[in-house]
């Protein structure tokens, strides 16, 4: 249990590693071919990454019928592009999880 554990831990930790600030229009070429994804803002991203890469399909299809994780709309696109959005991004192929960045008022 204690290998499973410290496994999990490991890939949470590379996977935060691997998340970063992203121009939305950078990451144009992945909307356009359907493997952007949505994170919803009250999620945790690299949680999100960490279940999809342990293919928890459970918990992925619970968070899908919630609306708090989808493809990428062609509004929410378009909305992401005029504004010049960043996003927070990460890779857990052959998808990119994409999460708008919280404004702190």
């Amino acid at each position: 249990m204690a290998a499973t554990e410290n496994r999990s831990e490991i890939l949470r930790a590379k996977l935060n590693l691997e998340t970063s600030k992203i121009a939305w229009k950078e990451l144009q070429r992945f909307f356009a071919n359907g493997t952007a994804l949505a994170v919803s803002a009250d999620l945790d991203l690299v949680e999100v990454a960490f279940q999809m890469s342990e293919d928890n399909v459970a918990q992925i299809q619970q968070w899908a019928a919630a609306s708090k994780l989808g493809k990428v709309s062609d509004e929410q696109a378009g909305e992401w592009l005029v504004g010049d959005v960043s996003v927070w991004a990460v890779v857990v192929s052959p998808w990119v999880l994409v999460q708008p960045i919280r404004q702190i008022h």
